[in-house]
């Protein structure tokens, strides 16, 4: 069951996050828990390859080459989900810090 809160709580920073963002649309909540689904799953499958790929940059950058790889899963989704847009790739990778917060701070609330 806490799978599924933690759905909602990602569904809720992406909205918040598109919400703040001018540069990143999402129509209705539905779309920000598919798309909150969808980054869920990419993370499992694809998130491992890039940051396997992307190890010595990251270790140069002290992990904050992380940020790029997260907004590269979040253009590879908002390619994917039709309700979803990011205008560029410096405002996915500003969404990937601004929902890296927003989530943090709604998972701390419920714990």
């Amino acid at each position: 069951m806490s799978w599924l809160i933690n759905l909602f709580l990602n569904a809720a920073a992406v909205l918040a996050a598109a919400y703040i963002l001018p540069g990143v649309a999402v129509q209705s909540f539905w779309t920000a828990l598919l798309a909150a689904f969808l980054l869920a799953i990419a993370n499992i499958l694809l998130r491992p390859i890039l940051l396997f790929f992307a190890l010595p940059v990251n270790i140069l950058t002290l992990g904050l080459f992380t940020f790029v790889v997260d907004a590269i899963i979040l253009l590879v989704v908002a390619a994917v989900l039709p309700g979803m847009t990011i205008g560029n790739f410096a405002w996915a990778l500003l969404f990937a810090l601004v929902l890296a917060l927003l989530s943090y701070l709604f998972h701390s609330f419920i714990k």
